[in-house]
């Protein structure tokens, strides 16, 4: 085998990358609008294209006071959602007059083998100028080898004067199958506006 020593530190040649080589790009894949909805599903553009899927939440506006911000995975294009999970959570939170503040690990929101609708917020106002915004990445979705990993992190405002910073991450707790569609809705009522895109990652 022989070894090529590259002189010129300018990739500025390079026009095509083998597929198999990661980009980090993200794709925008797809795009759906809430107007009351009782949620948002993406059941086609997930497989193994990509490794990484990314979905974006823009002012998700639920229609009932207090609920969380929930998602689940389907393994058969959406007919049925309750992949087992294992999750984390915790927030941080801060409020506008500067008297409450903390930083707490939520035992109450987080999941231990379950296959029910995963918390990714804490309670959200339903106040006209109260949403929720954040990420949520999904990893190798794909594999037949190993548990299907996740992050989200997601900001909302709440009780008219309170910052919510949320961290939760878990994996769904499935080898064997692929992860091939995803569902996004409130614990209670409809998603009454807001916009989620997904987006592919090489």
């Amino acid at each position: 085998m022989s070894l090529t020593k590259i002189s010129n530190n300018s990739l500025s040649a390079i026009s095509i990358l083998p597929a198999s080589i990661p980009t980090g790009a993200l794709t925008l894949l797809s795009t759906q609008t809430a107007s009351s909805s009782a949620s948002i599903e993406f059941t086609s553009g997930i497989d193994s294209s990509y490794s990484s899927y990314i979905f974006k939440f823009y002012d998700i506006h639920p229609q009932n006071d207090t609920p969380h911000f929930t998602f689940q995975a389907s393994i058969n294009g959406g007919s049925s959602y309750g992949v087992t999970a294992t999750t984390t959570f915790f927030d941080s939170a801060h409020a506008e007059a500067d008297n409450n503040q903390g930083l707490n690990y939520q035992t109450g929101f987080d999941q231990a083998q379950s296959t029910n609708f995963i918390n990714i917020t804490r309670e959200q106002g339903n106040g006209n100028d109260e949403s929720v915004v954040g990420t949520l990445q999904i990893f190798n979705p794909s594999s037949n080898t190993f548990v299907k990993h996740w992050i989200a992190r997601t900001q909302h405002y709440y009780y008219g004067d309170l910052s919510f910073d949320v961290y939760t991450a878990g994996y769904f707790n499935d080898g064997a199958n692929d992860i091939n569609a995803v569902q996004f809705k409130f614990s209670s009522g409809n998603i009454d506006d807001g916009i989620i895109k997904m987006y592919g990652v090489k």
